[in-house]
C-alpha cells in the first residue's frame, strides 16, 4: 500500500520481499549505534523482523514503519513511519536511511509526509519521537519537523537516556 508520494519519494508499506534491504539497513553501524542491534543476520531473519514488526503493525493498527524509495528508480533508501510502542503513551515517528542518502533532504521529505498522514488520515492530534542524545542529525531533523523537546527518559531501565520530542497538531 502506498502511504505517500512526494516530489522525489515513494513511501509504502514493507513487503516480505524487502528483506534484503532491511538486512542492509539494520546492520548499518549508525543504526546499531543509535537504534540498537536487532540481531538480524540473514535474509530470513530480516523477513521475520518485517513480519513481526511493520507488517504486524499494519494489520493491528493500519500504520507502521514504511519503506522509503526513490520515485524515479524505485530504489529503497530508508524507512519512515509510525510506531506504537508499549513504553510510550503516544504514537511516535521513526526513521532511518542508508548513509549514502543522508544530507539530501529525503528524511525531512518522508517524515513530513508521514506526519501529515498521521494528522489527516489517522486523526492523531499528537505524535512523539525519541532520539539518542548523541544523534545530532536526528535531533536537528526533529526540530525542523516542528517537534519540541519534552523530557529525558530511561526507556530500557538501564540508565541510558533517551530524549523525547513531541508535536501537537
Amino acid at each position: 500500500m502506498i502511504v505517500a508520494e512526494t516530489e522525489r519519494l515513494l513511501v509504502r508499506w514493507f513487503e516480505p520481499d524487502d528483506a534484503g534491504f532491511i538486512l542492509e539497513l539494520v546492520n548499518e553501524p549508525s543504526w546499531i549505534r543509535f537504534i540498537g542491534d536487532k540481531n538480524v543476520r540473514d535474509v530470513e531473519g530480516a523477513r521475520a523482523y518485517l513480519e513481526r514488526g511493520p507488517i504486524d503493525s499494519y494489520r493491528k493498527r493500519g500504520f507502521g514503519l514504511n519503506l522509503v524509495a526513490l520515485r524515479a528508480s524505485g530504489a529503497p533508501i530508508g524507512m519512515c513511519g509510525l510506531i506504537k510502542r508499549d513504553s510510550l503513551p503516544d504514537v511516535d515517528i521513526g526513521f532511518a536511511f542508508v548513509p549514502e542518502h543522508w544530507g539530501k533532504g529525503y528524511a525531512f521529505e518522508a517524515a513530513s509526509a508521514v506526519l501529515e498522514r498521521a494528522k489527516d488520515v489517522h486523526a492523531m492530534r499528537r505524535v512523539v519521537a525519541i532520539a539518542s542524545p548523541g544523534n545530532r542529525r536526528s535531533i536537528d531533523l526533529l526540530g525542523r519537523l516542528g517537534m519540541a523537546f519534552e523530557a529525558e527518559l530511561d526507556l530500557a531501565g538501564d540508565g541510558d537516556k533517551t530524549l523525547l520530542f513531541a508535536r501537537n497538531f
